[in-house]
């Protein structure tokens, strides 16, 4: 029985209104034909949307800003595995001092982040290359990554991996068959956490990208500085757009809630 009364509906109905207006503004926005930013409108046009392919820098941008993204998020989780595992597992001294050190990130302005990273990517050689934004990435979006990959650690029965090791099973065997099937879950949505972190990322990376490694985020954020038409709009439309159909696709393909849960929770 729903416990929900209709004050709790209209509730939760306001929170998801107040929640998706902005998109819904940047997205019928972006239908202008208008040079300058214009809503409501009363007519509808494709204008800024073909003026994107007018400056590949945008769309140089996106591509970076997906092989970042995807690239910094992997190498992130992957990092998160031993460290879920060592911390979930083990107690040992300085335990806690190195989960604070995972999550210092976190508490840290960005705006420090990105000015210590650029003196630091100066010193050794590694200034608006894309390896140093990787890198950078990497520390930012690790917090996001170990808590989820943490969490599916931490509820692993340890008696699985007892009853493969009593069969002969060795620490590898167990790895790669036991243990990192059963957290694909939490690896899974760690790194789509921490992918959506590294792609909207641009605080900090305004500070180490050059012209030629420049993100998405960063390359709007400099537009609008010396333009107030609606292109940013429209690229900010077709982003939503292409997110919107790749989560479609994924979840006939595979169901959302089969990756980011588990495959029995489509049964549950």
């Amino acid at each position: 029985m729903s416990r929900n009364g209709p004050l709790a509906i209209l509730y939760h109905t306001l929170f998801v209104a107040f929640t998706l207006a902005p998109i819904l503004v940047v997205c019928v926005v972006a239908f202008t034909p208008e040079s300058h930013l214009s809503f409501p409108t009363d007519q509808w046009s494709l204008r800024w949307f073909r003026a994107i392919a007018d400056y590949p820098e945008f769309v140089r941008a996106f591509w970076q800003s997906l092989q970042l993204g995807a690239l910094s998020s992997a190498l992130a989780v992957a990092f998160c595995v031993p460290a879920a595992l060592g911390v979930a597992r083990h107690r040992f001294p300085g335990r806690d001092v190195m989960m604070a050190l995972f999550q210092s990130p976190l508490m840290v302005p960005h705006v420090v982040l990105g000015i210590a990273f650029l003196r630091f990517f100066t010193e050794i050689g590694l200034a608006g290359s894309f390896t140093g934004l990787v890198i950078s990435h990497i520390v930012i979006v690790f917090p996001f990554a170990l808590r989820l990959t943490l969490s599916s650690v931490t509820g692993l029965n340890p008696y699985i991996e007892h009853a493969a090791a009593s069969l002969g099973a060795g620490d590898l065997t167990i790895l790669r068959r036991i243990t990192l099937p059963l957290i694909v879950p939490g690896l899974v949505s760690g790194w789509a956490l921490a992918f959506i972190n590294s792609f909207d990322e641009v605080t900090m990376t305004v500070f180490i990208a050059t012209p030629g490694t420049e993100t998405l985020p960063v390359r709007m954020f400099l537009y609008v500085q010396d333009n107030i038409d609606p292109l940013v709009s429209s690229v900010s439309a077709a982003v939503i757009g292409v997110t919107v159909i790749a989560m479609i696709v994924l979840d006939r393909l595979y169901g959302l809630d089969t990756l980011l849960l588990g495959r029995g929770s489509k049964n549950d």
